[in-house]
């Protein structure tokens, strides 16, 4: 089986960066096949900027539209297939010397699976962000991204170790794919949990609360949009669930210290 050596995607290579040991790159995904079953020399992360794609390993298909975050562990055989017209992601991928360097247990990149946890995608923007800009700063701004995504890794893998009550997988379902104005009294009447007891397990299995998880995740919503100059910025905040622009143009600024219309730019 095919083993793909450092920076090598399937697709044509739009743009390049490596950094001490991190590789960031943009890739176009032109096939209109399925990739061949193959292996990655590192592990890496696949953030799709547009188009649809499908990421399928031995034990599950991952059906990834713009603005999912899927990992990849090069120990785990997996193919790839576009599944609209165009299609284009960002890669990070991790040199394991550089794991090894910065004290990054190998354990912790184990595994492939689609990454929902708002706060990755948000790191993950603003990686893409500095992977654009490539100025004076961005190694450090770079290597600083990427020490906060492993160490939010970290809070993932030891919040999945604990024992959740079995309601914390239905409000995860619920904040990740519910398209109504999410609210506290929303969730309770939903789960038929009372609110305080939601209030609690929030900061306890989310690793945050739960208003930060819901404006996290609108944010997160928001992204693969901004990226299409068709879509306006009054349409994304509709559409992510943001009382108005105003609303939302306060929420992304307070997160990226820029407003929507200036991030598109850059």
């Amino acid at each position: 089986m095919k083993i793909l050596a450092k920076g090598n995607y399937y697709g044509s290579k739009d743009l390049e960066v490596s950094f001490n040991g991190i590789l960031l790159s943009q890739y176009n995904y032109n096939t209109d096949k399925r990739t061949d079953w193959h292996y990655h020399e590192n592990p890496y992360f696949m953030y799709v900027l547009h188009g649809n794609m499908m990421d399928t390993n031995k034990k599950v298909n991952s059906l990834c539209p713009a603005g999912s975050l899927m990992f990849n562990n090069w120990q785990e055989a997996h193919y790839g297939s576009k599944h609209s017209a165009e299609a284009g992601g960002f890669h990070l991928e991790f040199e394991r010397e550089w794991l090894k360097e910065n004290g990054i247990g190998i354990h912790l990149l184990e595994g492939s699976q689609r990454i929902e946890n708002p706060k990755l995608h948000l790191l993950f923007a603003k990686l893409y962000h500095e992977f654009l800009i490539s100025d004076s700063y961005s190694d450090l701004s770079v290597e600083v991204l990427v020490l906060q995504i492993c160490e939010s890794l970290s809070d993932l893998k030891e919040i999945n170790a604990k024992t959740s009550p079995h309601w914390v997988e239905d409000l995860k379902e619920l904040l990740h794919y519910e398209t109504s104005n999410l609210s506290l009294d929303h969730l309770s009447k939903e789960l038929n949990i009372h609110p305080v007891h939601i209030s609690r397990a929030a900061s306890k299995y989310l690793s945050m609360s739960l208003g930060e998880y819901i404006r996290l995740h609108k944010i997160k919503k928001a992204l693969p949009l901004l990226l299409d100059p068709n879509n306006s910025l009054t349409a994304i905040a509709h559409q992510t669930g943001f009382s108005d622009q105003s609303h939302f143009n306060r929420v992304f600024k307070a997160f990226f210290n820029t407003s929507p219309s200036a991030y598109r730019k850059k």
